[in-house]
C-alpha cells in the first residue's frame, strides 16, 4: 500500500501549453509536488484535452479530468453571476455541470488535499468541509481590474467599477473557506483590504534554471525583447509604450535597432506594430529562441499585478533586463545590480544606449539578474514549502 499523499489540483485552463502565466505556475506546482505526491487535476476548458498536453501532463498526473464547455454556456453563467452577485471572474468559470462532475470526481478520488488555483475556481468546493483546502489567489484580480478602471473612461470605466467592487468582496468572503491560502508576492498581499489578508502566505513563482539557460551558439538577431502572451492587456500595454514611446527616441541614435515581440495570440493593435524594425513574431514553439537571439530584455509594464514569469525567465538567460518599479516591486531585484529601472521613455533609452555600449555594465546586469533569480526563485523550495503545509497533521478544516 503507497504512503504518497494525494493532491487534487482544480484549474481553470489545462496547464499546457506554457503560454499564459496561471499555466505556467500551475505546471511546476504540479510537476514540483508529484515528486512526493500523487496528483489528481480537474480543470474546466472550451477545448478538450489535446494529444500534446494529456502526453506530458501525464508525466506528472495520475488522472486528468477535463470539463469541456461552450461559449452558450459561459453566457449563461455570466447572467447567472449577475444575478447572484458573484464577480464575472467567477462566473465565465463556474458552471453547474462542471460542479457536478468535479464533486465526483473528488468523491471517487478521495484526495488528502484540495488545491484550488484562482478565486475563479473557489466556488467548486466552497462547501466542501470533509477534505483540508487550499486557495492560490496568484494575483489580486481586484487590484489589476482598479488598474484598468482608473485607465478606462465611459462604459468601461463604469463595467471595471462595478466589477471592482465585486471582486473585494469576493476575495475577502473567500478566504474564510480555506485553511492555507496564498499569494505570488508581497506586493499583491499589500494590495488586499481585508483584515484577514495579513496571514495570506507568500508562495513566488520559480523558474527552472535547467531548462531556461543561455545558448552562446545562437547568433544575435534582435537588440531588445518583449515575450509574452501578447492578448493580455498589461503585456499590449507595454509593447504599445515599447513602440509609441521609446522606439521613436531610440532611432534618432540608432535607425536599425531591431526589437522582437514573441508570444501567443497578439492582438491586431500588436500585428500593426511590425515594421523593418520591429518583428511580431506569433507563438513561438520554444521561447528560449527569443531570449537567445536577444541582447536585451525590456518590459515597461505600467498595469498588471503580479511576479512576471518573463523577468524570471529572461533573468535565468542571463539577459540584462529593464523593467518599471511596478514589475519590480514584486520581483524585488537591485536597481542598477541586478536590474535597471525606467520610468520615462528617456529612462529607457538611456538604459538600452547605455548596455549597448558598455560592455562590462552589459555582462555586470546580466551575471548578477541570473545569480538573483537562481538564488531566490526555486520551484524545489517553493513547492516544500506548500507540501509542507498541505500535510502538516494540524492542517484539518
Amino acid at each position: 500500500m503507497s504512503n504518497r499523499k494525494k493532491i487534487l489540483f482544480l484549474t481553470s485552463r489545462i496547464p499546457f501549453p506554457l503560454e499564459k502565466g496561471d499555466k505556467l505556475r500551475a505546471y511546476y506546482q504540479i510537476k514540483y509536488l508529484s515528486k512526493n505526491a500523487d496528483i489528481i487535476l480537474c480543470c474546466i476548458s472550451q477545448e478538450p484535452l489535446s494529444i500534446e498536453a494529456d502526453r506530458e501532463l501525464k508525466k506528472y498526473v495520475k488522472e486528468i479530468y477535463v470539463y469541456t464547455t461552450s461559449k452558450w454556456s459561459i453566457l449563461y453563467n455570466m447572467l447567472v453571476a449577475g444575478i447572484y452577485k458573484l464577480p464575472f471572474q467567477v462566473g465565465f468559470f463556474f458552471n453547474t455541470g462542471a460542479h457536478y462532475f468535479f464533486t465526483k470526481a473528488i468523491q471517487k478520488e478521495q484526495p488528502d488535499h484540495i488545491f484550488v488555483q484562482l478565486i475563479r475556481m473557489a466556488e467548486y468546493v466552497s462547501k466542501e468541509k470533509s477534505i483540508p483546502k487550499s486557495l492560490d489567489y496568484m494575483d489580486t484580480f481586484s487590484k489589476g481590474i482598479q488598474r484598468r478602471m482608473l485607465n478606462a473612461s465611459g462604459i468601461k470605466k463604469l463595467a471595471f467599477r462595478f466589477e471592482y467592487n465585486r471582486l473585494r468582496k469576493y476575495e475577502a468572503k473567500i478566504y474564510a473557506n480555506f485553511k492555507n491560502t496564498y499569494i505570488i508576492s508581497e506586493q499583491d498581499k499589500q494590495s488586499f483590504d481585508f483584515p484577514e489578508s495579513k496571514d495570506i502566505k507568500v508562495s513566488p513563482n520559480g523558474v527552472d534554471h535547467h531548462f531556461f539557460k543561455p545558448n552562446e551558439n545562437i547568433q544575435k538577431r534582435y537588440d531588445l525583447v518583449f515575450t509574452g502572451n501578447m492578448s493580455y492587456p498589461p503585456n499590449v500595454n507595454a509593447v504599445m509604450y515599447i513602440a509609441k514611446e521609446i522606439f521613436p527616441l531610440l532611432l534618432k541614435h540608432k535607425p536599425d535597432i531591431k526589437l522582437l515581440i514573441a508570444g501567443a495570440t497578439p492582438t491586431n493593435a500588436v500585428k500593426s506594430l511590425a515594421n523593418a524594425n520591429i518583428h511580431v513574431s506569433g507563438w513561438m514553439d520554444d521561447i528560449r529562441d527569443a531570449y537567445n537571439e536577444s541582447s536585451i530584455f525590456i518590459a515597461p509594464l505600467q498595469i498588471g499585478t503580479g511576479l512576471q514569469n518573463k523577468l524570471l525567465e529572461a533573468m535565468s538567460m542571463e539577459l540584462p533586463c529593464i523593467t518599471s518599479a511596478l514589475a519590480n516591486n514584486a520581483l524585488k531585484a537591485c536597481d542598477g545590480e541586478e536590474i535597471l529601472i525606467g520610468e520615462t521613455p528617456e529612462d529607457y533609452l538611456h538604459h538600452i544606449l547605455n548596455l549597448l555600449q558598455d560592455q562590462a555594465l552589459n555582462i555586470k546586469i546580466a551575471q548578477q539578474g541570473k545569480q538573483f533569480v537562481t538564488n531566490t526563485y526555486n520551484w524545489n523550495a517553493i513547492t516544500k514549502d506548500l507540501e509542507q503545509d498541505f500535510f502538516n497533521q494540524n492542517n484539518i478544516n
